[in-house]
Protein backbone atom coordinates (compact mmCIF):
# COMPACT_ATOMS: atom_id res chain seq x y z
CA UNK A 1 0.00 0.00 0.00
CA UNK A 2 1.32 2.97 -0.82
CA UNK A 3 1.78 6.26 1.76
CA UNK A 4 -0.01 8.79 -0.31
CA UNK A 5 -3.67 5.87 -0.66
CA UNK A 6 -2.81 5.17 2.93
CA UNK A 7 -3.28 8.62 4.39
CA UNK A 8 -6.61 9.07 1.88
CA UNK A 9 -7.96 6.34 3.23
CA UNK A 10 -7.41 8.07 7.17
CA UNK A 11 -9.28 11.08 5.62
CA UNK A 12 -11.48 9.28 4.23
CA UNK A 13 -12.09 7.51 7.29
CA UNK A 14 -11.90 10.65 9.64
CA UNK A 15 -14.87 12.39 7.56
CA UNK A 16 -17.36 9.78 7.67
CA UNK A 17 -16.37 9.13 11.03
CA UNK A 18 -17.25 12.81 11.40
CA UNK A 19 -20.53 12.80 9.42
CA UNK A 20 -21.21 9.35 11.90
CA UNK A 21 -21.11 12.36 15.04
CA UNK A 22 -23.23 14.93 13.51
CA UNK A 23 -25.60 12.28 12.92
CA UNK A 24 -25.33 10.96 16.10
CA UNK A 25 -25.42 14.31 18.30
CA UNK A 26 -28.63 14.68 16.01
CA UNK A 27 -30.67 11.39 16.97
CA UNK A 28 -29.57 12.58 20.86
CA UNK A 29 -31.40 15.95 20.07
CA UNK A 30 -34.32 14.03 18.52
CA UNK A 31 -34.14 11.70 21.66
CA UNK A 32 -34.00 14.34 24.27
CA UNK A 33 -37.11 16.47 22.28
CA UNK A 34 -39.22 13.46 21.82
CA UNK A 35 -39.02 12.75 25.82
CA UNK A 36 -39.30 16.16 26.88
CA UNK A 37 -42.39 16.28 24.53
CA UNK A 38 -43.60 12.50 25.79
CA UNK A 39 -43.26 13.77 30.01
CA UNK A 40 -45.47 17.08 28.71
CA UNK A 41 -48.09 14.60 26.73
CA UNK A 42 -48.01 12.43 29.70
CA UNK A 43 -48.39 15.85 32.49
CA UNK A 44 -51.75 16.84 30.11
CA UNK A 45 -52.89 13.11 29.91
CA UNK A 46 -53.08 13.12 33.70
CA UNK A 47 -54.58 16.63 33.78
CA UNK A 48 -57.65 15.66 31.48
CA UNK A 49 -58.17 12.22 32.90
CA UNK A 50 -58.49 14.08 36.47
CA UNK A 51 -60.88 16.82 35.00
CA UNK A 52 -62.87 13.68 33.25
CA UNK A 53 -63.39 12.27 36.96
CA UNK A 54 -64.59 15.48 38.15
CA UNK A 55 -66.82 15.72 34.79
CA UNK A 56 -68.06 12.36 35.52
CA UNK A 57 -68.42 12.89 38.94
CA UNK A 58 -70.60 15.95 38.76
CA UNK A 59 -72.32 14.29 36.42
CA UNK A 60 -73.54 11.44 38.34
CA UNK A 61 -74.62 14.11 41.08
CA UNK A 62 -76.26 16.27 38.66
CA UNK A 63 -78.63 13.39 37.91
CA UNK A 64 -79.29 12.01 41.17
CA UNK A 65 -80.46 15.80 42.09
CA UNK A 66 -82.49 15.73 38.66
CA UNK A 67 -83.68 12.25 39.68
CA UNK A 68 -84.89 13.78 42.94
CA UNK A 69 -86.16 16.24 42.09
CA UNK A 70 -88.17 14.36 39.37
CA UNK A 71 -89.63 12.32 42.41
CA UNK A 72 -90.64 15.15 44.31
CA UNK A 73 -92.74 16.41 40.73
CA UNK A 74 -94.37 12.70 40.52
CA UNK A 75 -95.46 13.17 44.18
CA UNK A 76 -96.61 16.63 43.70
CA UNK A 77 -98.65 15.22 40.77
CA UNK A 78 -100.27 12.59 42.96
CA UNK A 79 -101.02 14.31 45.58
CA UNK A 80 -102.85 16.70 43.43
CA UNK A 81 -104.62 13.99 41.66
CA UNK A 82 -105.80 12.61 45.13
CA UNK A 83 -106.62 16.27 45.50
CA UNK A 84 -108.74 15.96 42.37
CA UNK A 85 -110.61 12.52 43.85
CA UNK A 86 -111.44 13.85 46.89
CA UNK A 87 -113.08 16.77 45.28
CA UNK A 88 -115.70 14.16 43.56
CA UNK A 89 -113.53 14.06 40.25
CA UNK A 90 -112.57 10.66 39.03
CA UNK A 91 -108.79 10.47 37.98
CA UNK A 92 -108.69 7.36 36.24
CA UNK A 93 -108.41 6.74 32.93
CA UNK A 94 -111.71 5.24 31.74
CA UNK A 95 -113.74 8.40 33.32
CA UNK A 96 -111.10 11.04 34.27
CA UNK A 97 -112.77 14.41 34.84
CA UNK A 98 -116.22 13.38 35.75
CA UNK A 99 -118.34 13.58 38.50
CA UNK A 100 -118.19 10.73 41.13
CA UNK A 101 -121.57 11.35 42.43
CA UNK A 102 -120.31 10.46 45.78
CA UNK A 103 -119.41 6.61 45.06
CA UNK A 104 -115.90 5.66 44.89
CA UNK A 105 -114.17 4.63 41.81
CA UNK A 106 -112.09 1.34 42.02
CA UNK A 107 -110.71 2.27 38.88
CA UNK A 108 -109.36 5.42 40.69
CA UNK A 109 -108.37 4.14 43.84
CA UNK A 110 -106.40 1.55 41.77
CA UNK A 111 -104.73 4.26 40.16
CA UNK A 112 -103.90 6.62 43.10
CA UNK A 113 -102.61 2.97 44.90
CA UNK A 114 -100.06 2.10 42.14
CA UNK A 115 -98.70 6.18 42.30
CA UNK A 116 -97.36 5.96 45.68
CA UNK A 117 -96.15 2.84 45.88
Amino acid sequence: MKEGNFLDKVIEYEQQLDSMHKRFREIIGFVAKMTEENHSLQLENHHLRSRLDELDQQAVADKKTAERSQRADVGEGVDNLARIYNEGFHVCNVHYGSTRKGEDCLFCLSFLSKQNL
